[in-house]
């Protein structure tokens, strides 16, 4: 509240108590398809179910209140439609769990949700004004390459299931590329707000497109080798095509030049190409997208060839409606709680399961670009731009890889695959969303003050 004349003026009270219903109705639908689960599996509602409805309930109860006192204008879509891919993911290891897969656990995942909550609450209390990481550009920049670096250090890199992006902390692992891409998301706003006006500069015109010039294509180059470095240095192919993709789509909205996307797309193509004529572990991951029922491919690919029919057999069994929650056989599918449950929920809840659960992810996109476009400063402009765009981008690589419409990568479904450092992430990413929506849906200090004087004089 604002105060005039002594007076508080209220803020949305009707649109928080829109969000408030929207949230009860998201966690509402995450414990019916809870004691679906239970009913399938044992015919009787589950017995923990109690204490995972309070403790979702809890914690999204506990992140409203603290949207509504410190970002009180904030899109009210955001949480709910976050809420309830995140309630998803846990009905689906809990599932996955009481199947017999013994890496699964419900429990672990609300506890890595109470974290992520933590995580959108600080960033909430902390970050009054996002324009000050603007003032961070470059520390933003050294922050993500040293965490992109970490995984390959001696001694606390971890590599698993041939990818090295892990690091070991002693307690516990972290994967830190999770958090590499918010940091460089923040130094590509930041840099590309400075730069911007050097990079549309018009170079020589090709057919009906204007190239930039030579002397321009520096940044491009450099995250182009960085990428390439990933893919071959720690052989994450997901996290290469996140970073460059990302700095491609910001570049095109700081600059508005279709020549940069097309300059990016034959890069990276042309260096994926290469890698995988140099490297074996490129080339395996090319030879599973195009050969996946080769069995002469698991042993070398670690098992993805295997996991990767088997997930597409799951889909298929699935058919439109799905075999029910708790009726299909996601234990056969190897880390179905993981980069795989986005096809154990196909087989469960079928392809109109899943188009729901995308178009839901299509609308946090949508929220998340609408606040980019309200936005009053470039900085924020590609700040939400770009945030949004690696929400979106991610979605489409992973479900990309596990339908094998594109080769199979690494990422896993943000908010539903279990893991600790995606989730964290995921929720500062949303935090930082509604910090950003907050500021531009906020009406300017005059149009507050003259509510508040009406309703004075209305007293």
């Amino acid at each position: 509240m604002s105060a005039v004349g002594g007076n508080p003026v209220p803020l949305p009270a009707k649109r928080r108590g829109a969000q408030l219903l929207m949230l009860a109705f998201a966690v509402g639908i995450v414990m019916l398809a809870y004691a679906n689960v239970g009913l399938a599996l044992d015919d009787q509602i589950p017995a923990g179910m109690l204490g995972y409805g309070l403790g979702l309930g809890g914690l999204m109860l506990a992140a409203y209140l603290v949207l509504a006192k410190f970002a009180p204008w904030a899109d009210p879509l955001i949480l709910p439609l976050v809420t309830l891919v995140n309630g998803i993911g846990l009905v689906m290891i809990y599932r996955i769990q009481e199947g017999g897969e013994d890496l699964a656990s419900a429990s672990t995942q609300l506890f890595w949700t109470g974290a992520g909550i933590v995580m959108f609450t600080v960033t909430l209390i902390v970050l009054r004004d996002h324009r000050a990481l603007q003032r961070m550009t470059y520390t933003a920049g050294f922050v993500g390459l040293a965490l992109l670096i970490a995984p390959l250090l001696p001694f606390i890199g971890e590599e698993r299931n041939g990818a090295r992006i892990w690091i070991n902390l002693g307690f516990s692992s972290l994967q830190p590329g999770e958090f590499t891409k918010l940091a460089l998301v923040v130094f590509f706003a930041g840099y590309l707000v400075a730069k911007r006006d050097v990079l549309a500069l018009a170079g020589r015109r090709l057919l009906f497109i204007d190239l930039p010039r030579a002397r321009d294509l520096g940044p491009v180059l450099i995250t182009w080798a960085v990428s390439l470095g990933v893919l071959i240095l720690q052989k994450d192919l997901g996290s290469s095509l996140l970073l460059f993709g990302t700095f491609i789509a910001m570049l095109y909205i700081a600059t508005q030049r279709t020549s940069w996307v097309l300059i990016g797309i034959l890069l990276f193509v042309g260096g994926a190409i290469l890698a995988g004529l140099a490297f074996s572990h490129v080339q395996d991951r090319f030879e599973v997208y195009l050969n996946p029922e080769d069995p002469a491919l698991y042993e070398r690919t670690y098992g993805s060839s295997f996991q990767l029919m088997q997930g597409l057999f799951a889909m298929a069994s699935g058919g439109i409606l799905g075999t029910g929650l708790g009726q299909g056989h996601p234990e056969t599918i190897p880390l179905s709680f993981s980069d795989f449950i986005f096809t154990a929920a196909g087989e469960e809840l079928g392809l109109t399961g899943l188009m729901a659960l995308l178009l839901v992810y299509a609308l946090i996109v949508e929220r998340g670009l609408r606040t980019a476009i309200a936005a009053r400063d470039p900085f924020s402009k590609l700040l939400a731009g770009g945030l949004s765009f690696i929400l979106a981008w991610q979605i489409f690589i992973i479900v990309g890889g596990v339908t094998n419409l594109i080769p199979l990568t690494g990422l896993v479904t943000p908010f539903m695959s279990q893991g600790g450092s995606a989730l964290l992430a995921n929720w500062i990413l949303i935090a930082l969303l509604v910090r950003m929506s907050d500021a531009a849906r906020r009406p300017p200090p005059q149009a507050i003050q003259d509510e508040g004087l009406t309703q004075v004089f209305q007293r």
